[in-house]
């Protein structure tokens, strides 16, 4: 974990435009807790390293799932 002083935090937009979704979409992955953010008055704070983590985590997911479909059962 990096210290405070060295986490750059993103906007609900920013997450937006990188994950190149809607804004509602983060505010959702925030709100059942799959993307953690900070409160700040009230809009959110989205650690950067969490973004590159859910997309890694995500593509990793998915790319297991598509392997273990076309891999014959015995």
């Amino acid at each position: 974990m990096h210290p405070l002083n060295e986490v750059v935090f993103l906007t609900v937009a920013e997450v937006a435009s990188v994950m190149r979704v809607t804004k509602m979409t983060v505010y959702r992955l925030v709100h059942s807790g799959h993307l953690p953010a900070v409160r700040v008055g009230r809009s959110f704070r989205i650690p950067e390293q969490a973004v590159h983590v859910y997309l890694r985590e995500s593509y990793l997911g998915a790319e297991v799932g598509t392997e273990s479909a076309t891999t014959p059962s015995t």
